[in-house]
């Protein structure tokens, strides 16, 4: 079991745990990852409950820069496939700097193309690549929180990377720089990843990300900044290994654990998990980190 098997896993139990979904859907989900199902024996048994509805359109807290924008569902080429992704850019014309972002374990869903549209509010090009079009696209699939999850889960983590560096030359070829990358949990986690592998960002966000692996951490040739949630108590086990990472190699890296916020705190569309005020501040230190270091 790789990595990402494992962190998907994890995921689901803790939605369980929250009560999100009950005994029977946490086992269907279970074994659509090749789970050993003896964990449940050690889990309490949770009936779930009727959940919020999932956000499914208005306003979006992140278009608040100020230029007006456009976007598009585009494709790009990786390696001999080709890929769907998401782009918004700003309206004017010259040069602008550009960012990819990396989707949730649910894949390209409205609340990542919402991020895309706040950041080309704010002057940026944004690609947000989805990383299941072969298997899918996530588009095609009746329950993305469900389905997609496992499938991330099987993919080799080399090809998640592959595609994001092909996003980065998608960029690059539209004369679109300097680049960053930004991604959310299974996101943010690649977005380490890729920070480790493409010397061509100039800056990186990843929001409440599993480590890298810390032997690749001496790869990382941009400034990283990190955001958490405190109440995220499975991610957070890993911030003091980063941090040690970080400081040995003398990498440009800072962090902040936002109070009363749980993994996923950032996604509007998420009734169970978004807390509106620390992800607004996050937003804000987010594109500060971007201003900084992208212009």
């Amino acid at each position: 079991m790789n990595d990402i098997e494992r962190y998907v896993i994890e995921e689901f139990v803790e939605e369980y745990r929250l009560g999100q979904y009950g005994y029977d859907e946490l086992k269907r989900r279970l074994i659509k990852c090749g789970a050993d199902l003896g964990l449940l024996e050690d889990l309490p048994v949770v009936h779930g409950r009727t959940r919020p509805a999932m956000f499914a359109g208005g306003d979006n807290p992140w278009q608040d820069g100020g230029q007006q924008v456009d976007s598009q569902m585009t494709t790009y080429k990786s390696g001999s496939d080709t890929l769907e992704a998401f782009m918004a850019w700003p309206k004017f014309e010259g040069p602008k700097p550009g960012v990819v972002i990396c989707h949730e374990n649910r894949g390209l869903v409205e609340y990542v193309k919402d991020v895309a549209l706040g950041l080309a509010s704010h002057g940026y090009a944004a690609i947000a690549p989805d990383l299941l079009t072969r298997e899918g696209p996530t588009h095609k699939f009746a329950d993305p929180g469900a389905d997609v999850p496992p499938l991330l889960g099987k993919i080799p983590p080399e090809r998640h990377v592959a595609d994001l560096k092909a996003a980065v030359d998608h960029l690059t070829s539209r004369n679109i720089g300097p680049i960053g990358a930004i991604g959310f949990c299974f996101g943010g986690g690649q977005t380490w990843r890729l920070v480790t592998k493409e010397p061509r960002l100039a800056a990186a966000v990843p929001f409440y990300g599993p480590n890298p692996p810390l032997e690749d951490v001496a790869n990382i040739s941009c400034p990283v900044l990190a955001i958490y949630g405190a109440l995220d108590e499975r991610i957070n086990a890993g911030i003091d290994a980063i941090v040690a990472a970080m400081k040995e190699h003398g990498k440009m890296f800072e962090h902040t654990i936002y109070p009363n916020s749980q993994h996923a705190f950032h996604n509007h569309t998420n009734p169970d998990r978004y807390n509106p005020e620390t992800a607004k501040q996050a937003w804000r230190e987010a594109i500060a980190w971007f201003k900084r270091y992208l212009g």
